[in-house]
């Protein structure tokens, strides 16, 4: 009896999943790192908060900037490539499929099945055939600017709200331990999270988040002692 075999894969989730991830851990992060700092320099609650909110606003507006910055470029290289590609394909059609072929032959195909496949590929669709092949650029991998700047906007908001939300709940002597607690918590979570939906392994991914997590609030918290024991 024949079995169906279902493979799951998490190649087609890198584009996003890589601005979500960075963007979450990044506003949960600098924001309670932010407010770590200031509640160690014995701020009242209504500093700290001003403090942490001005941190989302200003985090999440320079993560959509710099990830739309960054993805246009790969965009714009992209789009150079691949007309680089079709004047190429229109001007010089058989080394173009001969170079095709040849991919196919320093993989392991042989010199007639690879260029049978070349040529089936290029009647189909030469330049994506191409973009594929020579350029590894497809439909899964190819840079969206729009996508990656408000999923990093969004995803950072998110991330930063957890913490402004235990200030909020927290008695005010208790601010800067809830935060550094629930933080903690967090970003195990968050780790786990994404390590999962990348396919990765669940314990590295959440000890990595966590370990630099912590680290970036102890440094904030150190900042702030000494600039709160200076005033």
């Amino acid at each position: 009896m024949s079995r169906l075999h279902i493979e799951n894969h998490s190649a087609h989730r890198v584009g996003w999943l890589r601005a979500a991830v960075l963007g979450a851990n990044d506003g949960l992060v600098s924001t309670a790192s932010l407010i770590v700092g200031v509640a160690a320099s014995a701020a009242a609650t209504g500093q700290i908060l001003l403090a942490g909110t001005a941190g989302l606003v200003a985090g999440a507006m320079s993560m959509a900037a710099g990830e739309y910055v960054s993805v246009s470029s790969q965009s714009d290289t992209e789009a150079a490539d691949l007309a680089r590609e079709t004047r190429e394909l229109r001007e010089q059609p058989e080394f173009e499929l001969s170079e095709l072929a040849q991919s196919f032959v320093d993989r392991g195909v042989s010199s007639k099945t690879a260029l049978q496949v070349a040529r089936e590929l290029t009647a189909s669709d030469a330049l994506a055939a191409h973009a594929r092949e020579e350029l590894g650029i497809s439909d899964m991998t190819t840079a969206r600017p729009i996508q990656a700047a408000l999923v990093s906007a969004l995803t950072f908001a998110v991330g930063a709200v957890a913490p402004l939300l235990v200030v909020v709940l927290t008695p005010s002597a208790y601010v800067l331990y809830a935060v550094a607690i629930s933080t903690v918590m967090f970003l195990a979570v968050l780790g786990a999270m994404g390590a999962k939906a990348g396919g990765a392994n669940i314990l590295r991914g959440t000890v990595r988040v966590t370990f630099w997590g912590v680290v970036a609030m102890a440094i904030t918290a150190a900042v702030g002692t000494m600039f709160g024991a200076v005033v």
